[in-house]
């Protein structure tokens, strides 16, 4: 799989707001199956095919523990993705704001 190809299915990922809620969810660490479909109003066998979707994807990752899956949210593949995306797109941003984070981090303010 090309690394064109392997973006594309990170967006493809992304394309959906149910997958979207679900790594903000997952921001926080660890959720069981369980845990992260009770947060939704639709079945527990579309969020398995979402959470199936988004590990395809890259976008998170399954552990098991005892009878539970556990999943959690890969950020440095969603930050890669998405940065080179914008970085091919609007690199004038990225520059932006890497100038802003280096000026906070010096206390300088931006």
């Amino acid at each position: 799989m090309t690394e064109t190809q392997d973006e594309a299915g990170a967006f493809r990922a992304l394309a959906d707001p149910t997958r979207r809620q679900i790594l903000e969810d997952l921001r926080a660490g660890e959720l069981a199956a369980g845990e992260i479909a009770s947060r939704f109003a639709i079945s527990a066998p579309s969020i398995s095919r979402h959470l199936g979707v988004l590990k395809g994807a890259g976008l998170v990752t399954e552990r098991r523990d005892g009878n539970r899956i556990l999943y959690a949210l890969v950020e440095e593949r969603l930050a890669t993705c998405i940065g080179r995306f914008l970085s091919v797109v609007c690199p004038e941003q990225i520059v932006l704001r890497h100038t802003k984070w280096r000026a906070a981090e010096r206390g300088e303010g931006a």
